[in-house]
């Protein structure tokens, strides 16, 4: 199964994608939307791990455009992860259409969990 991790601070994309390589995932690294984009028509992962807040391409801004125009990546399942943790703002992203939405710092238990249940569901589709 290939993740693709968009995230602008490097440290935390590194941890990221060492424990989900840790997991046995592939995992793919873009810093913005723009690059994960790109990443995403060549790629076509299983699952989108995205930050919100990134300079070039945000994440809502990548959410909307893959929902909007790209409409082959819809069932890829796609997990905002953001240091903007009021109410209102998971209640947007979700509403944007991402299928979940962790804040930061990660709980990395949790963030596997989530990953690993959304894979196992994808699977049985």
């Amino acid at each position: 199964m290939k993740i693709l991790c968009i995230e602008d601070e490097e440290d935390i994309r590194s941890m990221l994608v060492e424990e989900l390589e840790d997991e046995g995932y592939e995992v793919l690294e873009a810093e913005n939307g723009e690059l994960g984009l790109a990443m995403i028509t060549s790629n076509c992962p299983d699952l989108i791990l995205c930050d919100v807040n990134m300079p070039v391409m945000g994440g809502r801004e990548l959410l909307v455009e893959l929902r909007e125009n790209h409409p082959k990546y819809n069932d890829v399942p796609f997990i905002f992860l953001s240091a903007f943790a009021d109410n209102k703002d998971v209640i947007s992203g979700l509403e944007l259409g991402a299928d979940d939405y962790l804040t930061k710092p990660v709980d990395l238990d949790i963030l596997l969990a989530k990953v690993n249940g959304v894979l196992n569901n994808s699977e049985r589709r």
